[in-house]
This record gives structure tokens, C-alpha cells and sequence, in this order.
């Protein structure tokens, strides 16, 4: 696969703490404006402009874009911003509790991407694409990074190694409580990691599949002239990522009472009694309904193909469709999703506040069936994974023109 460096627009000496935001598509416009309430080098104000306009504004509008060209380009004229002179690779670690994970901070080819090197486990939708591009149009910039992995190599891992043992360029920890650190790679290992990623054989979309449509749409409609070709992505070695659950809530029982619900269940699923809403292992969920959870189980007939073996897609077949009338979990208002790192006191919080009637909680998926699937040329279901600790947004941006 080709990568390359490029001088990124990121936070001056001391301000990178100020300037990370959370990702936009993590927070609804009134938690990102609680988020950078009081303080305007948050980079919510690129990636939500919305937050700058009145109550009820459109996000995807003109006037949105408008907006966000706005923020990003006082960020830069105030300095809070600033360009490095020359191309450059970085490295960005994150750490969440015992968990750490470094990635390498380059730009990859949209022609790789539209050439399958660069795999997919999503579909993506067309409103959500077309959102992102005219983003990219307006700020004529790439301002989120795509996530990415791939299988790993040592001779990466030793470059990036070394560049992490000198001084960061930026080292801070986010409300969260999630430590995020910077370094530039010297130059002279450029073409070195060039060679090396040129020698591996594919990457994974982990996160951003939108991103990275959005950024491939656009280099097309720019026929790939210079910068247009390539986007803004952080790659990691698959043995560092980590995956939670994507857990799912159900706002009715489709007219069954409890009772029946868990009549229906008894018929599809081995059903048990649980303490908690943590499933121990792959082939079973937890079910919260009428103030107690429990646990669900199952097999995968031999042979059963990769995707229809996912625990999301075995509830989804053989029970949120044909029992909870939930054709179409891309589309039906009836069901929401909640990512793991909120745990299951929330899904079962929600569950007793009424806001849903009844919630599952599952198994995460590994990171090889992820890249399976992927290596396949399938998709998995809707909302099947979820990444910790999120890229932050405005430590890097790849500017196009």
C-alpha cells in the first residue's frame, strides 16, 4: 500500500490539550457544545459548526460548511494552529487504564482504497458520504482521521519505538482520562516506512468508513491532482487495537408482554438466569427485560459462513427479525445502539428509566474475525463494533489546497 508523509496543521506548543476534540459523529450537537463551552480552540468548532449557530441549525447545510471553513481558518490565524515546514510521519499513542495502542499518523491512497487494499466491514450510507465530502469541499482539508490496521510488522513497530523514546511533541490527558501523546518520526526514516507499508499487503477501515469514502469521492472528483489523491489516517498494529461491544436497545416488545418475550426466547436460545449483563464468551448475550438480566446461549451449525456466525448477526436473525420486528436494524426506529465503553448499568438504567424495553448486551468481536470478514469482500452487521479509545480530533489536519 503507498503512504506519505505531509505537513500537517496542528496545535502549537501547549495548546494541544485545548484543541482535541472527541470525534463528531460520537457526540450530538448539544454534548459538543456543552464540551467547548468557554473555550475556543476546542476543534468541536470545526468538526460541529453547528455549535456557533442557532439552536436548531443544520449541521449538513451551506451555511454549516460555511461555518467550519470560518473556525478552522481563525484557529490558524490566531496561531492556536500552526503547519510544519516540511512532510513528516508521527506517531500517536493513546492510553486507557492498562491499555495502550500507537499508531502511525500518515496520508494513504484513495486509489488503494477504491482498489479493495484498503478493506472495508461496513457499508456505508450515501447521507453520511455525502456530508462528509462537502465537508472536506468547504475546509479543503481533511480534519478527522480515518482508523485504521493492519497485521503486524516489526520492522514498523521498531521505527515508530524510536521515535516514541524522544521528547513528544505533545503529551496530555483528556477529561476523559485518556493520555494522548505525539512524536514527529525523523525524516530520515521516511523512506524506510514508505518501503516497509509498500510490502504489506492490505489495511483495515477499523473506524471512519464514511471518512474514507468521503475522501476517495472526492480525489475522483478531482481526478487525484496532488493532495486530493490521499486522506488522513492513523494506522495500528492489529495486536494493539481493542474492541467492545456494540450493545442494542429495543424500544417495544413488538405487542408480547415480558412473560412472552422470554417464552419466545426459551424457544431460540438456551436461557438462564444471569448476576450481571456481562456475557462471558462468544455465543452469548445478555438480556435485560422486567428488572433482571438474563443470559442467552447458543450454537453456530459447522460450516455456518463468517458473518451469519457473528453473535449480532445470530440475535438479529434468529431473534430482534422474527420475534421484535426489527427488519432492518440500519433503518428502524426502533432500535438504538449504545457502544461498550458505557457499560451495562447504562443499558439497564435505560431499561428502568422506560427509555427502552429491553436491552442485549454482547460479546465483542475479535479483531481477526473483523479482518476476515473483510479479507472475505463481506460486511458485517450494522453497528458490530466499537473502538476504544477514540482518535481525537485537531491534533492533526491534512490540508489539500
Amino acid at each position: 500500500m503507498n503512504i506519505r508523509p505531509f505537513s500537517a496543521v496542528r496545535p502549537a506548543p501547549g495548546m494541544a490539550a485545548a484543541v482535541a476534540a472527541v470525534p463528531y459523529d460520537v457526540v450530538d450537537a448539544a454534548e459538543a457544545r456543552a464540551l467547548a463551552k468557554g473555550n475556543p480552540a476546542s476543534f468541536l468548532h470545526v468538526s460541529r459548526p453547528e455549535i456557533d449557530m442557532p439552536d436548531g441549525a443544520d449541521s449538513s447545510s451551506p451555511a454549516a460548511y460555511a461555518q467550519a471553513r470560518k473556525a478552522l481558518d481563525a484557529l490558524r490565524q490566531s496561531g492556536t494552529l500552526v503547519q510544519d515546514e516540511s512532510p513528516r510521519f508521527y506517531a500517536y499513542r493513546q492510553v486507557m487504564g492498562d491499555h495502550a495502542q500507537t499508531g502511525l499518523v500518515a496520508t494513504f491512497d484513495t486509489k488503494d482504497y477504491l482498489a479493495g487494499v484498503l478493506r472495508q466491514h461496513e457499508k456505508t450510507r450515501t447521507d453520511k458520504e455525502d456530508d462528509r465530502t462537502r465537508h472536506i469541499e468547504a475546509l479543503s482539508a481533511h480534519t478527522g482521521p480515518a482508523f485504521l490496521t493492519y497485521k503486524d510488522n516489526a520492522d514498523v513497530d521498531a521505527l515508530v519505538a524510536d521515535a516514541c523514546a524522544g521528547v513528544p511533541l505533545c503529551d496530555f490527558t483528556a477529561e476523559d482520562g485518556i493520555r494522548h501523546a505525539v512524536w514527529e518520526i525523523p525524516a530520515a526514516s521516511n523512506n524506510r516506512l514508505q518501503s516497509l507499508f509498500a510490502n504489506i499487503p492490505a489495511a483495515y477501515i477499523a473506524d471512519g468508513h464514511h471518512r474514507s469514502a468521503a475522501a476517495s469521492r472526492y480525489a475522483s472528483e478531482h481526478g487525484f491532482e496532488g493532495e486530493s489523491r490521499w486522506f488522513l489516517a492513523v494506522a495500528f498494529p492489529a495486536s494493539q487495537l481493542k474492541i467492545l461491544p456494540y450493545n442494542r436497545l429495543v424500544a417495544d416488545l413488538n405487542g408480547l408482554s415480558a412473560d412472552a418475550l422470554l417464552a419466545k426466547a426459551r424457544e431460540v436460545f438456551t436461557v438462564s438466569d444471569a448476576a450481571d449483563g456481562m456475557p462471558s464468551a462468544g455465543r452469548h448475550a445478555r438480556m435485560f427485560i422486567a428488572g433482571k438480566w438474563y443470559d442467552l446461549a447458543w450454537n453456530v451449525p459447522d460450516g455456518a459462513n463468517a458473518v451469519s456466525s457473528l453473535d449480532v448477526s445470530v440475535l438479529q436473525d434468529r431473534f430482534l427479525a422474527p420475534v421484535l420486528g426489527i427488519d432492518d436494524p440500519r433503518t428502524s426506529p426502533r432500535i438504538s445502539f449504545m457502544g461498550g465503553i458505557r457499560g451495562t448499568d447504562e443499558l439497564q438504567r435505560r431499561v428502568e428509566e422506560g427509555r427502552a424495553a429491553v436491552a442485549f448486551s454482547m460479546f465483542p468481536v475479535t479483531v481477526e474475525e473483523m479482518m476476515g470478514i473483510a479479507d472475505a469482500g463481506a460486511v458485517m452487521p450494522p453497528k458490530s463494533t466499537w473502538f476504544e479509545p477514540k482518535l481525537r480530533s485537531g491534533l492533526f489536519v491534512h490540508v489539500i489546497a
